[in-house]
């Protein structure tokens, strides 16, 4: 049973049988937010009203019909703020106490004393000033870093970031700080953001994050910039193509530390995107404005500038 029996007619379907649920259907929940399957069977989606994606980003889902027409696309948007946030302040964390180096030494059965870096008074751009990277930003000032944004729209006194340098000259600002954070959507002004002048312009002694998009990075400029030491390495949940092949260099770099896309999935996250799935098709249901709508051509929830 769910909140829904009885209110609506549930259909269950997989990829291949996506055609046969939609005819008639008003809605769609599209849990497998990797899919691109609607784009193939999108002229039998005539009755379809709204389409909720269980997930932060929408990029995987928005194609040009989508786009043009009325269909109402809602999202993941608040879920995997504080998850990510935490797992940003542990890749932090794990860089700046040199946890993974003491792991391999372990390994190696290595006793080796060594100094380690400060955490407090470090300082951090993050890139996306949506609820991610606002939620990024207050958990590492409370450890006592000093934070900043970049975003569409520069601002010298924002509420959690303090200030917001403009997003579009990363290559002017990215030399002020020792951890630059990726947590922007993927949209075509972010696709291929972080390239190999902005890596040229961090300074060697910075650290890379990415918990956004694959696709913002041109993976093969970041790995130049490590073997070059330009910068000092990563911490990469994300990638241009998932699973990472074997044989891409990220691997075995120095420095560079591979998660598989899994920064916001803490214990009962699945949990929480069926709650707030009922919950805005609660609002829909009842015909009352519905929370979390992404503006299909920006490819985001609207709030602050990203």
């Amino acid at each position: 049973m769910t909140p829904l029996d009885g209110r609506v007619e549930l259909r269950y379907t997989d990829a291949a049988g996506l055609g046969d649920a939609l005819d008639g259907a008003r809605g769609l929940l599209l849990w497998d937010y990797f899919s691109e399957a609607i784009k193939s069977v999108w002229d039998r989606s005539d009755s379809l009203e709204w389409i909720h994606v269980a997930a932060a980003g929408v990029d995987k889902l928005m194609f040009d019909d989508l786009r043009r027409s009325d269909v109402v696309v809602t999202n993941a948007h608040g879920v995997f703020d504080l998850p990510i946030a935490e797992f940003v302040l542990a890749s932090v964390l794990a860089r700046a106490k040199l946890v993974h180096e003491s792991h391999d030494l372990q390994l190696a059965r290595t006793w080796h004393r060594r100094e380690t870096l400060p955490v407090a008074g470090a300082t951090a751009l993050v890139v996306g000033t949506g609820g991610i990277g606002r939620a990024i930003a207050r958990l590492l000032r409370a450890v006592g870093m000093n934070v900043a944004g970049a975003g569409r729209t520069p601002a010298a006194d924002d509420p959690d970031f303090g200030r917001v340098v403009d997003s579009s000259r990363l290559v002017d600002h990215v030399g002020e700080f020792d951890y630059v954070v990726n947590a922007t959507p993927l949209t075509p002004e972010t696709t291929g953001l972080f390239e190999a002048k902005v890596f040229a312009a961090m300074g060697p002694g910075s650290y890379f994050i990415n918990i956004g998009r694959g696709a913002s990075v041109v993976e093969a400029d970041l790995a130049d910039a490590v073997q070059r030491q330009e910068i000092s390495g990563a911490a990469l949940d994300v990638f241009e193509q998932e699973p990472l092949p074997v044989d891409s260099p990220l691997w075995t770099l120095p420095g560079v530390v591979v998660s598989a896309h899994m920064a916001g999935d803490v214990l009962g996250w699945k949990d929480s995107l069926a709650r707030q799935f009922v919950d805005i098709a609660e609002h829909w249901l009842e015909g009352t404005p519905m929370p979390n709508v992404v503006d299909k051509q920006r490819g985001y929830v609207p709030g602050r500038s990203l």
